[in-house]
């Protein structure tokens, strides 16, 4: 990981920034089908205070090894990382998909490149022209109109209500790469995963074991095997590892180019969907393509050709 992390030949290869892009989007386009299957012998609360657990005891190793490299003044930040990055999306996905196609969670999660760029623009001062403003409005109508037009297995106010729960969660997304972007450049990549979980961890453990029935649920589900199996390749590769590689990306590169595995990300989470025998409807696609055009229209430059 180290010689990766400080290999400044392939960063700036014109391949090795869109590998890492790739590699990212198949781990993080699995996190949507492995929280449906979380879910079969766990509750939302269990599923994502587990998640961000078994990942702080995964970094507990790491944080003892480079106890003495800590950068001890950024505590703040790493805990606004560690709420907005990882405790507070994991807990809002797993609510969501108790009512949302594990298909759907995964096209929502491509608004993180549209709140980025709005909190960019907000909060650290980065350029905003009226293309960008287009394609922001086009991005949220594409995700009205996903939210809106469901399969009818539950009402369109609930579709409504858990569907926010991901714009919510996408938000957070948002706000923690800009975060890590603006005022964590100088940290390096694994010390602010290792400070940004440990900020939440302990109340993940706290929470779980106190205030949730996953003792129970682990010991006598009839489906627990597989969930224990899901929240925990979710943990170690789809949060802590993922994770830590995602910083260096937007370390190396910046905060609108490493949300662009948002682009990617649906297409694993609809394929996955689809083998799992989830509906998939023209207004899925619909929305979805709204979404990524509105995306595009963000990203790209004011004169800047047309991609053939």
């Amino acid at each position: 990981m180290t010689n990766f992390s400080q290999d400044k030949s392939f960063w700036q290869s014109t391949y090795g920034p869109w590998l890492v892009l790739g590699v990212l989007s198949i781990i993080w386009g699995s996190s949507f089908i492995l929280i449906k299957k979380s879910l079969l012998a766990f509750s939302p609360d269990e599923v994502g205070t587990l998640r961000i657990g078994i990942s702080t005891l995964a970094i507990l190793p790491l944080f003892i090894a480079r106890l003495k490299k800590q950068q001890w003044s950024y505590m703040p930040i790493f805990l606004a990382v560690g709420l907005t990055g990882n405790l507070v999306p994991a807990l809002l996905f797993a609510h969501a998909e108790v009512k949302i196609d594990s298909g759907i969670a995964g096209v929502l999660n491509s608004l993180t490149p549209l709140f980025t760029i709005i909190i960019a623009w907000i909060f650290f001062r980065h350029k905003f022209n009226i293309l960008q403003a287009l394609g922001i409005l086009i991005g949220f109508f594409g995700a009205s109109f996903l939210i809106l037009f469901n399969a009818g297995q539950i009402s369109q106010q609930e579709h409504l209500m858990y569907g926010l729960l991901i714009v919510i969660a996408t938000l957070c997304y948002g706000m923690s790469v800009n975060i890590v972007n603006n005022k964590l450049d100088n940290v390096q990549p694994l010390d602010i995963t290792i400070m940004s979980f440990l900020s939440v961890g302990l109340f993940a453990w706290v929470y779980l074991f106190g205030y949730t029935d996953f003792v129970e649920h682990a010991s006598t589900h009839d489906h627990r095997w597989i969930s224990i199996a899901s929240v925990t390749f979710l943990a170690l590769i789809g949060t802590t590892l993922s994770t830590i590689i995602f910083y260096k990306l937007v370390q190396e590169t910046d905060a609108i180019f490493g949300s662009l595995v948002s682009y990617l990300i649906p297409i694993v989470a609809l394929l996955w969907a689809v083998i799992d025998g989830e509906s998939l409807l023209m207004s899925h696609l619909a929305g979805f393509a709204l979404i990524l055009f509105g995306i595009y229209l963000v990203k790209r430059k004011p004169g800047q050709p047309k991609s053939n």
